[in-house]
């Protein structure tokens, strides 16, 4: 092969073999109001995995706040996080939407986490699934929702991985400047 040929083939198999490693569904988001109010409620946390869901919004939040602009308030948990990971996500979440509601929050971003955690086997690889819902509060509707999934590298970190996962799902969002 040419040298620049075999740079192409390269480049090209790179390119398949990380795009293998990502699923992505995210949704067009609507004209938003730039002068809104803004919630980061909790994330549902679907995995064996303690604390995951506030891992998440954590990452979430450090993104948005990146971004710039927005008026981001985060639902305030108590002691209920343990909670969340025995399946009352309902009433958590329900508890959320009221706060939001209550403090006359526009936009309240929630979500799930379906996978946190390194696979088994020799390399260990980290694998994270997550799902967001971005919720108009003046009318209860989901104006916009994503979900994804990445697998790393063996070296990687659940972190990283994760990071790269969410910040790939909330580009779409128009942040107000």
């Amino acid at each position: 092969m040419k040298p620049n040929r075999t740079i192409a083939w390269a480049l090209t198999a790179a390119t398949v073999g990380l795009a293998a490693c990502s699923t992505l569904d995210v949704g067009q988001p609507p004209a938003l109001d730039k002068n809104a109010s803004w919630a980061l409620l909790p994330m549902a946390n679907y995995t064996e995995t303690p604390d995951a869901g506030d891992r998440v919004a954590s990452i979430t939040e450090s993104i948005l706040h990146q971004k710039g602009g927005m008026d981001l308030k985060r639902y305030p948990i108590k002691d209920e996080k343990d909670t969340f990971i025995l399946g009352n996500n309902a009433k958590l979440q329900q508890a959320a939407m009221d706060w939001a509601s209550q403090n006359r929050i526009q936009y309240a971003l929630t979500g799930s986490v379906q996978e946190w955690r390194y696979k088994t086997g020799v390399d260990g690889e980290p694998a994270v699934s997550v799902t967001f819902n971005l919720v108009d509060m003046t009318t209860g509707k989901t104006v916009w929702s994503a979900t994804g999934s990445r697998t790393g590298w063996s070296r990687s970190s659940v972190g990283s991985v994760g990071q790269t996962l969410i910040d790939q799902l909330l580009i779409p969002i128009e942040y107000p400047r």
